[in-house]
């Protein structure tokens, strides 16, 4: 084997492990969305100069040319923890998908019910395919089983962690006390509160599921995909949580076999 040889394939795997590395640290974060906008970005380029396609490509220059100058203002948290990685060393941390079930629905649901009959606001999180460490990031860190009774005193009024969002993630509690964006859409009903504004910003900017329980009047929402649905019973809660799951399910079984 020739020395040229040797060293393309030496080049080829230093580029091949950056490529895994950083997606590895972009993994669950807003940025993988942005990779996939700009892949299929490049490939309608492709077909435009092969088609010659003058004004597409000059858009496309265009666009591309606003979008590099955007991307370190708009992804700096996902940049500053990239580098944290690095100084680490800690790019050859094991990433697996874990499945949250039938058990862990029927504890969401029982706590939920409860906090609701007792009027006790909640605001609970479960990430989906898009993650969610941006903001678990903002709150304090659990990594605990989901259980009914841990559920319901995290919400206590006289718990450090009540406030802000609970975040599920993996079939984990993973943080407390996390902050969230709130949306600014105008055709809100006003008499929402910020855990429902909170809710329906969350899911705007991910596929998550969004679980509310109003402190006013102990109603059981849930948003999704930027839409809240309100006064649900535990039949119903139950249901969407199990078609959620299956989701989850899909997921993990097709990142298995690929």
């Amino acid at each position: 084997m020739s020395w040229k040889l040797l060293t393309s394939l030496l080049d080829i795997f230093i580029i091949a492990f950056i490529i895994y590395y950083l997606l590895n640290i972009i993994s669950g974060t807003r940025a993988v969305q942005l990779i996939k906008g700009l892949g299929l970005i490049f490939v309608v380029g492709l077909f435009a100069q092969l088609l010659e396609l003058n004004t597409v490509n000059w858009f496309l220059d265009s666009f591309l040319t606003i979008i590099m100058v955007a991307l370190p203002i708009v992804f700096q948290p996902e940049l500053r923890r990239a580098l944290e990685q690095i100084g680490r060393g800690g790019f050859l941390k094991d990433q697996f998908w874990q499945n949250w079930g039938p058990k862990e629905i029927n504890e969401i649901v029982l706590s939920m019910s409860e906090m609701s009959e007792q009027q006790i606001g909640a605001l609970i999180v479960i990430s989906r395919k898009v993650g969610l460490k941006n903001y678990i990031e903002t709150g304090i860190e659990l990594n605990a089983e989901i259980s009914k009774q841990l559920l319901y005193s995290i919400f206590q009024h006289e718990s450090p962690l009540h406030d802000g969002a609970l975040i599920i993630e993996n079939g984990k509690i993973k943080a407390a006390s996390c902050f969230l964006n709130l949306s600014t859409r105008s055709d809100i009903n006003p008499r929402l509160g910020t855990r429902h504004r909170a809710a329906i910003g969350i899911t705007e900017e991910s596929d998550a599921l969004a679980l509310v329980v109003s402190e006013e009047t102990g109603v059981i929402s849930v948003a999704e995909d930027g839409q809240l649905s309100r006064h649900l019973d535990k039949a119903e809660l139950r249901e969407k949580l199990s078609h959620s799951f299956e989701k989850s399910k899909e997921k993990s079984f097709m990142r298995r076999h690929l």
